[in-house]
C-alpha cells in the first residue's frame, strides 16, 4: 500500500511518479472528487397533510384511485431514501377494518376485495386514513412521517350508453356532439376505442364527438367503448359501449353487373325461352324503399307499337326472355334495360344496364348442288383411272363451319364402282373422277346420281332427304391404231436389184387382229412398190441412180380396213450396197416352219440357193448373215452348219407367238442373196407340236369378200336353176306342138 504521506505528496508536488514492483504511475495536477459518505439524517415527509379524495362506489378493487407523494433529502437510491407507505388507522371500520389497501413502494391507494363487497352496503359517505411514510426500506432505525386522507364516498355516474342514430352524409359542423359520459370518482382520463375504426373522439370530459360524414355503405355500425382510467392507464371499471348505428340515405343508385359474354339464344327458340337475367345491386339499406329496384326494358323496341317484340321483360325479376318476332342467326343485339330505384318512383336513382345478346346458328338448312343437272360429259373408253369427270358445286345457307361440312356420295347409277367422289370436308366442291376403265361394249353411257348430305344431324322443321345431282357421262367407242410387227425396218439392197425384188414383208404384230391396208409415203424416186394386202415391200424398177453406202428412207402407213381413220406409219431404211457381178437371182421364200416358245433345243435349217449362178460353175461355199435389223438380231439367232445351210433359232426364250418372216443375208464371193425365212412361233405341247389358234389364215378373205362369195354363189345357183326351168319349159311345150300320129303307141302289156 501507498503511505498516506505519499499522497500528500502527490498533492503538493507538481508530479509525482509512482514505482511499483507492478506498475508505474505518473501523477499531476488533477481534478480531485471527494465522496461524502450520506447519513440518514433526513426526515421524509408528504407532499400534503392532508388530502382529499372521492371515491366512487363503481371503482374496481385493487385499482389505485390515488397515488401519495413523500420525498427524503437523503442521497437518492440509497437505503436512506428508500420509502415505504403504510394505512395506520381507517375511520370508521366498518363494514370493515380493511376496506383499502396502500401498495407499499408506489403509494397507490386502491379498494381492497372486502372494501369493494362492502362499499355497497357501507351507510357511511366519508372515511379518514391516517397513512404513514418510512424510509430506511421501512427498517426499524428509519425516519417516519404521517398523513390524514379524507376518502368521500360518491354514488356510481359510470352507466351504460343509448345507442346513437346518425344520418349518413349528415351535413354539419364536425365535430359533432354525439353522448356525454361521466366518471366522478376523482382524478380520470378517458379514452376511446371504435370497433372499427372510425371519425369519433373523446374529450377530457367526457364528451364524445363524431368528426366527419359517414357512409353506411361503406359501414354500417360501429361500436365505441369509452374507458376512465387512472394516471396509469389502468381502468376504474368496466369499459363503456356505445352503439353507433348509421341510417341510410338514397344516395346509391343501382348498380349493374359486369357486362358480361354474350348469352346465346339458338335460332328458331320458341317464345318464352330465357334470355338472361338481369340482377342490378342496390347499396342502399336492403329491404327499405332506397334500394328496391325495378326494370325497364329500353331498346330494342319494335318499330310500330302493333309489330311483335323480339324480347320480353318482367320489371320484377329482371328476367328476359324472346318475345313472338322471329330472329335470325347470325344476329348480335346489344340489350339496355333502365335499373329504377324507389320501386321506380319519381326522385329515384337509376342506371341503364347493357345485355348482348348473339342469336347462334342451328343446323336448320340441308345442303343444296348449285346445279341439279348436268350437261352430257363423253369420255373416249381409253381415259385413265383418275381422269377428272366433272366437279359439282353445293352450298348451304348455315352460318356455323361445323354444319357446312358435307358428305357426298353416289347414289345410283354406279353399280360397278366404276366412278369415285372426291372432296375436302369443309369444301363444298366435289370431283368425280373416273376409278376404273370404260367399255364402251359394256356401257356406252353412264347415268349417276349424286347426293350431298349434311355431316352433322339436320335439325329444325321438315329437314327433307339430301339434294341431288345427275351427271350424264357418254363413252366414246376408241379403236386402237394399228399395230406393226416392227417399231422401224431396214433392208440392205445391192443397187444392181431388178425390179419386183422382194425386200421384205411388213406384218400387224398380232394376225389375228382386223385385216390391215398398206401404202409408201415419201417414195421421192419411185424405186419402191408395196402390195396393199400382204405388205410385201418390192423394187418398183430398178435403182438407177443409188449409190453404194447411201440410204434411202421412206414411210410405210398402215390403215385399218374396217377403220380407215386409223392409222399408224413407221420408216423403211433401205442400205445401198455394190452391185453384184453378176444379176442377183430372184430367191422363191422358204416355206413356213414352226418353232417353240418358250425356247425348246430345235431350230430351222435354212439351205444356200438351190442354183449357184457363178459363171464357173461352182458350188458353195456359202455365208449366211442375219438382216441388219436389230429387232432381227435381237429376237434370232443364225449359225453355220457347213458350207451350205445354217440353223435358225430363237434369240430370246419368249418370243411372241405369230408368224415372224426372218431376213437372212446369204453372200458366195461377189454375190448376195436375201432370202425371207418364214417361222411360226408358237406355243408347243409336250411333244413339240405347235398348238397354234385356229383364226384366219393369211390369203383368206374377209368379212366382205366372204360376204361377196356368198353372194356371188347364191346368184350362181339362181341362175343355173332358172336355165333348168327354162329348158324344162321349152322341151314341154316341143312335146305339145308335135302331131298326134307322130306320138309313139305305147306298147301293149
Amino acid at each position: 500500500m501507498v503511505p498516506a504521506w505519499l499522497w500528500l505528496l502527490c498533492f503538493l508536488v507538481p508530479q509525482v511518479t509512482l514505482e511499483t514492483e507492478d506498475r508505474r504511475v505518473l501523477w499531476g495536477p488533477q481534478p480531485v472528487r471527494v465522496h461524502v459518505k450520506d447519513e440518514n439524517d433526513q426526515v421524509p415527509h408528504f407532499s400534503q397533510a392532508t388530502y382529499k379524495v372521492r371515491l366512487s362506489r363503481g371503482t374496481r378493487p385493487g385499482v389505485p384511485f390515488f397515488f401519495l407523494e413523500a420525498s427524503d433529502g437523503d442521497e437518492p437510491g440509497t437505503a436512506n431514501s428508500d420509502l415505504r407507505f403504510h394505512i395506520l388507522n381507517q375511520a370508521p371500520a366498518q363494514p370493515a377494518s380493511d376496506m383499502f389497501q396502500l401498495e407499499p413502494r408506489l403509494g397507490a391507494l386502491a379498494l381492497s376485495p372486502e372494501g369493494s363487497t362492502g362499499l355497497d352496503k357501507a351507510l357511511e359517505g366519508h372515511y379518514r386514513l391516517l397513512v404513514q411514510v418510512k424510509d430506511m426500506g421501512d427498517q426499524a432505525s428509519g425516519h417516519q412521517a404521517t398523513a390524514t386522507m379524507d376518502v368521500s364516498i360518491v354514488e356510481n355516474t359510470w352507466v351504460p350508453l343509448d345507442p346513437v342514430h346518425l344520418a349518413e352524409n349528415l351535413q354539419v359542423p364536425y365535430p359533432h356532439h354525439i353522448a356525454q359520459v361521466l366518471w366522478n370518482g376523482g382524478d380520470v382520463h378517458y379514452h376511446l376505442e371504435s370497433q372499427p375504426q372510425g371519425p369519433f373522439e373523446v374529450d377530457t370530459e367526457g364528451k364524445l364527438y363524431v368528426t366527419g360524414e359517414l357512409d353506411r355503405e361503406a359501414q354500417a355500425e360501429y361500436l365505441l367503448q369509452v374507458r376512465a382510467q387512472n394516471t396509469h392507464s389502468e381502468d376504474y371499471a368496466e369499459p363503456l359501449e356505445l352503439q353507433v348505428v348509421v341510417t341510410d340515405e338514397n344516395d346509391n343508385a343501382p348498380v349493374c353487373p359486369p357486362r358480361g359474354p354474350s348469352a346465346s339464344i339458338p335460332e328458331l327458340s320458341p317464345p318464352g325461352t330465357k334470355v338472361a337475367k338481369i340482377s342490378a345491386e342496390d347499396a342502399d339499406a336492403p329491404s327499405s324503399p332506397n334500394s328496391h329496384v325495378v326494370y325497364q326494358l329500353l331498346s330494342p323496341e319494335p318499330e310500330e307499337p302493333a309489330e311483335l317484340k323480339a324480347f320480353e321483360l318482367d320489371s320484377t325479376s329482371g328476367s328476359v326472355t324472346l318475345g313472338a318476332a322471329q330472329l335470325q342467326a347470325g344476329q348480335n343485339i346489344l340489350l339496355q334495360v333502365l335499373a329504377m330505384d324507389l320501386g321506380g318512383t319519381d326522385g329515384g336513382l337509376s342506371s341503364t344496364c347493357e345485355i348482348p345478346v348473339t342469336i347462334t346458328d342451328i343446323n336448320d338448312h340441308a345442303p343444296e348442288f348449285t346445279t341439279s343437272q348436268i350437261e352430257p360429259i363423253s369420255l373416249p373408253e381409253d381415259a385413265e383411272p383418275g381422269t377428272l369427270v366433272t366437279t359439282l358445286t353445293a352450298t348451304d345457307a348455315d352460318l356455323e363451319p361445323a354444319f357446312r361440312l358435307m358428305d357426298f356420295a353416289i347414289e345410283a347409277g354406279d353399280e360397278e364402282g366404276t366412278f369415285s367422289l372426291d372432296w375436302e370436308p369443309d369444301s363444298g366442291h366435289v370431283q368425280l373422277r373416273l376409278l376404273k376403265n370404260l367399255s364402251y361394249e359394256a356401257a356406252p353411257s353412264h347415268k349417276l346420281v349424286v347426293v350431298v348430305r349434311n355431316v352433322e344431324e339436320l335439325v329444325g322443321p321438315g329437314p327433307g332427304p339430301g339434294a341431288t345431282a345427275t351427271v350424264t357421262v357418254r363413252v366414246e367407242r376408241v379403236v386402237p391404231p394399228p399395230q406393226l410387227d416392227q417399231e422401224s425396218y431396214e433392208a440392205s439392197v445391192p443397187i444392181s436389184t431388178p425390179a419386183g425384188s422382194l425386200l421384205l414383208t411388213v406384218q400387224p404384230s398380232d394376225p389375228m387382229s382386223s385385216p390391215l391396208r398398206f401404202s409408201l409415203v415419201n417414195d421421192s424416186e419411185g424405186w419402191l412398190c408395196i402390195k396393199e394386202i400382204s405388205g410385201e415391200v418390192l423394187t418398183a424398177r430398178s435403182l438407177q441412180g443409188a449409190q453404194p453406202g447411201d440410204m434411202y428412207t421412206v414411210l410405210i402407213e398402215a390403215q385399218h380396213a374396217d377403220e380407215p381413220t386409223l392409222s399408224t406409219s413407221v420408216t423403211l431404211v433401205i442400205h445401198f450396197l455394190k452391185a453384184l457381178s453378176a444379176p442377183t437371182p430372184t430367191l422363191a421364200p422358204v416355206p413356213s416352219r414352226h418353232l417353240c416358245t418358250p425356247r425348246q433345243d430345235h431350230g430351222v435349217v435354212v439351205s444356200g440357193p438351190r442354183e449357184d449362178p457363178d459363171p464357173a460353175g461352182g458350188h458353195g461355199p456359202y455365208s449366211f448373215a442375219l438382216g441388219p435389223n436389230p429387232t432381227v438380231q435381237r429376237d434370232w439367232r443364225l449359225r453355220a452348219l457347213n458350207g451350205s445351210h445354217a440353223y435358225l433359232t430363237l434369240g430370246l426364250h419368249w418370243v411372241e407367238p405369230r408368224e415372224h418372216v426372218v431376213p437372212v443375208v446369204v453372200s458366195h464371193s461377189d454375190q448376195i442373196w436375201q432370202i425371207q425365212v418364214r417361222v411360226i412361233v408358237c406355243r408347243c405341247n409336250v411333244e413339240g407340236q405347235c398348238m397354234r389358234k385356229v383364226g384366219r389364215m393369211k390369203g383368206m378373205p374377209t368379212k366382205l369378200s366372204a360376204v361377196g362369195i356368198l353372194v356371188g354363189t347364191l346368184i350362181a345357183i339362181g341362175i343355173f336353176l332358172i336355165l333348168i326351168f327354162t329348158h324344162l319349159t321349152l322341151a314341154r311345150k316341143k312335146d305339145l306342138d308335135q302331131p298326134v300320129d307322130s306320138v309313139p303307141l305305147k306298147a301293149a302289156v
